[in-house]
C-alpha cells in the first residue's frame, strides 16, 4: 500500500493494489461470459429505461472502485483481517462475493429468475464494496457502496420490469 498525501483525518490518497485485485474478482463473470454459450442473456440485453439512473449508477460504481483503490487508511497494512466490525466487514465481503458467484453460476446454467438477477447479481456487488469499506475502515467507500446499491437495484429493476 502506498500513501501519497493526507486527505482528511487518517485517510490518505494512495494506492491499495489489493483493491484492484478485488475489483477484478468482482468483474470475473463478465470476463468469462464470452466463453460461455447461454441461450438467453437478459442482463446484457436490457432495455434502458432511465438515462438519469444509468448515469448515477455508472458514476457511483466507478466511484466505489476508485475510492477502494485510491483512498487508504494511514496505518493499515496491505492485508489485515481487522477486529470486531472490521473483521465482520471482511467476512461479509467474502460471503457477498461467493453469493455473487453463485448467482452467476445459476444465471449461466439458465436459471434467470428476476430474484436471482436482482438478489444475487445486482445487489451483491454494492454490498461487496460497502463491506470492503467497513473492513478497510473507509467510511466513504461504505457510504458510496450503500448508495450505489440502492441506485443499482432501482435502475436494473426498472430495466428488467418487463422480463
Amino acid at each position: 500500500m502506498v500513501k501519497w498525501f493526507n486527505l482528511f483525518g487518517r485517510q490518505y490518497l494512495g494506492f491499495w493494489s489489493l483493491g484492484l485485485m478485488l475489483f477484478v474478482l468482482q468483474e470475473m463473470p463478465y470476463m468469462i461470459m464470452p466463453l460461455i454459450k447461454i441461450k438467453s442473456n437478459p442482463i446484457m440485453n436490457m432495455k434502458e429505461t432511465s438515462p438519469l439512473l444509468n448515469f448515477f449508477e455508472k458514476f457511483l460504481g466507478i466511484s466505489c472502485v476508485l475510492v477502494m483503490c485510491f483512498i487508504v487508511k494511514e496505518d493499515l497494512p496491505l492485508f489485515a483481517m481487522g477486529r470486531g466490525v472490521h473483521r465482520a466487514g471482511f467476512v461479509m465481503a467474502v460471503l457477498f462475493l461467493w453469493a455473487y458467484y453463485l448467482g452467476w453460476l445459476l444465471y449461466f446454467r439458465g436459471y434467470q429468475r428476476l430474484w436471482v438477477m436482482l438478489g444475487l447479481l445486482v445487489a451483491m456487488p454494492p454490498l461487496y464494496y460497502a463491506s470492503i469499506g467497513l473492513w478497510r475502515e473507509n467510511p466513504l467507500l461504505f457510504i458510496l457502496g450503500i448508495i450505489f446499491g440502492i441506485v443499482h437495484l432501482l435502475h436494473v429493476h426498472g430495466n428488467l420490469k418487463d422480463f
